[in-house]
C-alpha cells in the first residue's frame, strides 16, 4: 500500500464526534481547540439540514465548542451548491426549514409551488402531509427530485426519528423517482467542503461515527478515515461492511495528539 500523506486538514461529522444529545463528548472541546492553534484549515460536517451555519455556531458555542461559521459545512450548503452550479437562478419546491431556504435564498433561488425547476426535501421537525403531496404531484408533474441526505433515521433523547431519507423513499415509492442526495455519503458533498477551506482530499482526513455515510464519503473523495465509537456504528459492526477505515479509534479525543 502507497504510504499516505500527512494530513493537513481535518473534517470531522458533528453528532456522535463531537457531541451527543446535545452534550459535548469528552476531548471534543481539546480538538477543537488544537485544530484552531495550529492553523490547520479544518470543516464540522453535518447531514441535518434544520440549522443554519450561523445557528449551529450558537448552539456549539453553548457547550463550550468554538467553531466559527465558516468552518461548519451542512448537507443544505451542500446541496445548495450543487443547484446553484446545476441550474443557477432556478426555482424550487422546498420541504425543511431555514438551514435549507436560507442556503437555497441565499444562492438566488426563488421557493416556489408553481412548476418549479425542482422539489427538494431536507430535515424537519414536522414533515406534512399535505406538503409531501404537493411534492409528489410536482415531481409527477415534470420537477426534478433532490433530496439533502439519505438518513433514514436521525437521533433525539427519546430515541431515533424518521428522518429526510424516510420520507424521500415515501416520495419515491409515490413517483417512481429516486431522489438526487446531495449530503454524505455523497462524495460532493465532501468535495465541495474542501474546496471551500482551500484543501485537498489527499491531504485530509474524515473523522466519523458512521460507516455508511461518513467513512464511506471520506473514502470515495479519497480521504485518509477514522473511525470514532462514540456514536452510531459498534465496533462488531465495521467487518460487516466491504470497506474499512483507515483507522478505529475509541473517540475523538484519541486523535488530538494527530492535529
Amino acid at each position: 500500500m502507497a504510504e499516505r500523506m500527512p494530513i493537513e486538514s481535518w473534517l470531522t461529522d458533528m453528532d456522535g464526534v463531537l457531541i451527543h444529545e446535545g452534550v459535548p463528548i469528552p476531548g471534543a472541546d481539546a480538538f477543537i481547540k488544537k485544530l484552531r492553534e495550529s492553523g490547520r484549515p479544518f470543516l464540522v460536517l453535518t447531514n441535518n439540514s434544520i440549522y443554519t451555519a450561523r445557528d449551529l455556531h450558537a448552539r456549539l458555542s453553548r457547550m463550550g465548542l468554538d467553531v466559527p461559521v465558516q468552518n461548519i459545512w451542512t448537507s443544505a450548503l451542500a446541496t445548495a451548491k450543487f443547484l446553484g452550479d446545476q441550474r443557477p437562478s432556478g426555482t424550487a419546491y422546498v420541504i425543511g426549514e431555514a438551514g435549507l431556504t436560507t442556503a437555497l435564498h441565499d444562492i438566488g433561488y426563488v421557493l416556489t409551488d408553481h412548476d418549479p425547476d425542482y422539489v427538494v426535501l431536507g430535515e424537519t421537525r414536522t414533515y406534512s402531509f399535505e406538503a409531501m403531496t404537493k411534492a409528489v404531484r410536482l415531481i409527477k408533474g415534470g420537477a426534478r427530485f433532490i433530496c439533502t441526505n439519505p438518513d433514514e433515521t436521525g437521533p433525539s433523547a427519546e430515541g431515533p426519528l424518521p428522518a429526510a431519507g424516510s420520507v424521500a423513499a415515501l416520495i419515491t415509492k409515490a413517483t417512481g423517482k429516486e431522489p438526487y442526495f446531495a449530503g454524505k455519503p455523497n462524495p460532493l458533498m465532501m468535495r465541495t467542503g474542501l474546496n471551500a477551506i482551500g484543501a485537498h482530499s489527499e491531504t485530509s482526513a474524515m473523522i466519523g461515527d458512521r460507516m455508511d455515510t461518513d467513512v464511506l464519503a471520506g473514502l470515495e473523495a479519497g480521504m485518509q478515515t477514522f473511525l470514532v465509537l462514540t456514536g452510531l456504528t459498534l465496533p462488531e459492526e465495521v467487518d460487516d461492511y466491504p470497506f474499512r477505515p483507515s483507522k478505529v479509534v475509541d473517540s475523538i479525543a484519541d486523535l488530538v495528539e494527530r492535529i
